[in-house]
């Protein structure tokens, strides 16, 4: 069922050179442009734990039975957390033809052909995360990895070592914090798969309840607790808040929890209670403490799987199989004489880390000091307990629930151990130096005291928190903005917001960009301007303005095509507000602040997109007139060259505050600085002009020096390693003369001889050697 309504969600690739998302489709995964060869190909799925990865490599073997992906004849799909226990081995025949499926002849037959035809194979890895652990990835010491016994992690090892099955394709799944890049040594290709949007959310929730009573009442539920729809970017936690509120809608509620913590509580209540009677109760109890136990376990290993017979005892496998905590699966045998094993895996990470959460707070070794150990916020960004992420957010929902009626017969605690960790957790955070936590120790601290709901914590983080708040280059997922926006709606200061690089979402930045107390914000130029565009779509011109009015751009570094875009689309949408200022008022004079501001703007597009992305760029720079600094080095070789030159001189006469100038390491020959020559003088504030590294002979250098008289505020030339002679340096020379008001000119060439320079140098001490 929850297969055959599971949604397509959007694959998002990164290219390094662009850096730029472009959105995919399934049948695109496996084509890599500009790859030749036949060595072992390798693409990776990012995604966050629950964000689909699973289902859509179930997917693509769906869809290679059905016919597409036919240039693989084998797509052997395996689940990591079962093939990786430490104690397992394999040869890869066994891996391949015993695990995943077992022909019913032929079996030496096909698996020569694979070896054969390694091209022709496709071998997908679902969960890299349960294929390492903190020691390095072991090499594969095998003499012939085909035929011997090795570990998983060895014969993976020589999958990458192209040791075995050269040729073939790899495709790996991970979360984005996984070291996959520390073990596989070049990927072909990255792919990220994104979570929902509100409107697939919405599309989900209602195809789940499709042709169910309540339908037209339960996205209304969901969508009330803005927390919990917020929750639902992830596939996975949108299947267990529409399984509670259909449970809810069943029994009669008309609300859902306000909680995450709650929505689990009320999840594991739904699933036992029903089908619990008096004798069974006590026995339930003792069961699900055992399976929290396992779960913490298996959890500090990085492990989510073991072998049956491991399990403490029948009861526990019976009750963890009964309500679907557990998932079976049988591994290969390596003779048909051997016994076969079977191993248990937990069914869903999430229900993992609730019930490590549980195991913490209700085990009698652990007492009230040591709890906050599991909530630890330490100013680095490494985490002690990292695999387990959603244990320090469960377990302070736990802590604050002890009234909760189930949750005390569920935990067994009589109510006063836990207000004892509740008292320590609450002196633990008052004493908190918040500020000095780096962003995503913020962020978890957040989002673990909203699960408390507890009015005095949120207050209390309301008051404590910065003004200038940063989360340069750290994701941003829907509940973490319903969290942030929650606590800055309560406090009275005004914040300022760098979100940046931060993937924030179009509502999640409306939101927050929305709040009264956020006085300015700075945020990736290309979501800025797609919500701007969302915003006039809707003629909501006023949010418009006021997020306008907000927005820092100085400075700006242009690093592709698409920044460019987005600047031209900046004033384009000025363009707009000033017309319907006009439309208002009659005045045309408005200019976004973010416009009227930038002062600094760096051209960093390199030689393959600099002469297509400047052509663009000298169109709008006269819509920036407090431009003082114009970096067309910026520490990439643009190649502008002489066009570039021409195009960028021609708009000098409009760039009436710019000091700095910078043009080095672009190409620019004696055509390119006669044009800049004539024009240069028209820039009446500039102070430092930077031609280093180009390619000006003594012409270039003749026509500088005719213009310097005239640049009456330079202070500082740069025309260092160019093909100046002593001829060109003689002449810049006797333009010095000239020039009282310039300080400084570098112009050591390679074709002046050294002791030509000196001799200038001599004549005028401005000159650097």
């Amino acid at each position: 069922k929850n297969s055959a309504k599971a949604m397509e969600k959007e694959l998002v690739t990164c290219s390094p050179q662009e850096k730029e998302k472009i959105a995919i489709n399934r049948s695109q995964i496996f084509q890599i442009p500009q790859r030749k060869g036949l060595e072992t190909k390798v693409i990776v799925v990012l995604g966050k734990a629950g964000m689909g990865k699973s289902i859509l490599v179930q997917k693509i073997c769906q869809d290679w039975s059905n016919g597409e992906f036919s240039e693989f004849e084998f797509v052997f799909w395996f689940d990591c957390k079962q093939i990786s226990l430490p104690e397992k081995q394999y040869t890869l025949k066994e891996l391949l033809l015993e695990f995943f499926v077992k022909p019913q002849e032929g079996s030496k037959e096909i698996f020569d052909y694979i070896l054969q035809n390694p091209a022709k194979v496709l071998l997908v890895f679902d969960g890299f995360k349960g294929l390492h652990d903190h020691e390095n990835f072991p090499r594969c010491s095998a003499s012939e990895p085909e035929k011997d016994l090795c570990s998983i992690k060895e014969l993976l090892s020589a999958l990458i070592q192209k040791r075995i099955l050269n040729g073939c394709t790899l495709l790996f799944t991970a979360r984005p914090k996984d070291k996959v890049y520390q073990y596989v040594s070049k990927v072909d290709k990255t792919i990220e798969i994104v979570g929902f949007s509100p409107q697939q959310r919405e599309l989900y929730i209602t195809k789940y309840f499709e042709g169910l009573p309540g339908c037209d009442s339960a996205l209304k539920l969901i969508k009330e607790q803005e927390y919990l729809f917020s929750h639902c970017y992830s596939p996975v936690m949108c299947k267990f808040v529409c399984f509670l509120c259909k449970a809810l809608l069943e029994m009669g509620e008309e609300s859902l929890p306000s909680t995450l913590t709650e929505v689990f509580l009320k999840f594991f209540q739904q699933k036992i209670i029903p089908v619990q009677t008096d004798v069974t109760a006590t026995q339930d109890q003792e069961s699900l403490a055992t399976l929290a136990h396992i779960a913490w376990c298996l959890g500090e290993k990085h492990q989510s799987a073991m072998k049956s017979d491991l399990l403490p005892s029948k009861e526990v496998k019976e009750f963890a199989l009964k309500y679907g905590f557990f998932l079976p699966f049988a591994f290969p045998k390596h003779s048909d004489s051997e016994e076969e094993e079977f191993g248990s895996m937990f069914s869903d990470f999430v229900l993992q880390n609730f019930l490590c959460a549980l195991h913490l707070l209700s085990a009698e070794e652990l007492r009230n000091k040591s709890v906050t150990k599991y909530l630890s916020f330490p100013s680095k960004k490494k985490k002690p307990y990292d695999w387990l992420d959603l244990v320090p957010r469960f377990l302070a929902g736990l802590l604050f629930l002890q009234d909760d009626p189930y949750f005390c017969s569920l935990s067994n605690q009589d109510g006063i151990q836990p207000m004892k960790k509740q008292n320590k957790v609450l002196k633990y955070i008052r004493r908190l130096q918040i500020n000095n936590l780096c962003p995503e120790r913020l962020l978890e601290l957040l989002c673990c005291i909203y699960e408390t709901q507890s009015n005095y914590l949120l207050q209390h983080m309301a008051m404590r928190l910065e003004p200038d708040l940063s989360f340069l280059d750290i994701a941003l997922t829907p509940p973490d903005v319903h969290v942030l926006h929650s606590v800055l709606k309560r406090s009275r200061k005004e914040f300022s917001l760098d979100l940046r690089n931060s993937s924030i979402d179009m509502q999640g930045l409306k939101d927050l960009v929305s709040l009264k107390n956020v006085t300015s914000f700075r945020a990736s130029l290309s979501d800025t301007v797609r919500l701007w565009k969302s915003l006039e779509q809707a003629k909501d011109y006023e949010l418009l303005k006021a997020s306008a009015e907000k927005f820092i751009l100085n400075p700006f570094k242009a690093k592709t095509m698409k920044d460019i875009s987005n600047l031209c689309d900046l004033v384009e949408i000025q363009e707009k507000v000033a017309n319907c200022k006009q439309d208002e008022s009659g005045c045309t004079s408005y200019e976004i602040p973010a416009i009227r501001n930038l002062r600094k703007l760096d051209f960093a597009l390199g030689p393959a997109c600099g002469p297509q992305g400047l052509l663009k760029l000298v169109k709008i720079l006269a819509a920036f007139p407090s431009l003082q600094h114009l970096d067309l080095d910026a520490l990439s070789e643009n190649g502008i060259g002489d066009e570039g030159a021409k195009s960028l001189s021609e708009v000098f006469p409009t760039l009436t505050s710019l000091e700095t100038l910078n043009l080095s390491q672009n190409k620019i020959t004696d055509v390119g600085a006669e044009k800049l020559a004539t024009a240069l003088p028209s820039l009446s504030s500039l102070k430092t002009l930077s031609l280093y590294n180009n390619n000006i002979c003594d012409f270039g250098a003749e026509n500088l020096a005719k213009a310097l008289p005239a640049m009456t505020s330079l202070r500082v030339l740069e025309v260092q390693y160019n093909k100046i002679t002593s001829v060109g340096a003689q002449q810049l020379t006797n333009s010095l003369r000239k020039c009282p008001h310039i300080k400084n000119l570098v112009m050591w060439n390679p074709a002046i001889p050294h002791g030509v320079l000196e001799h200038l140098q001599q004549l005028d001490s401005r000159i650097s050697v």
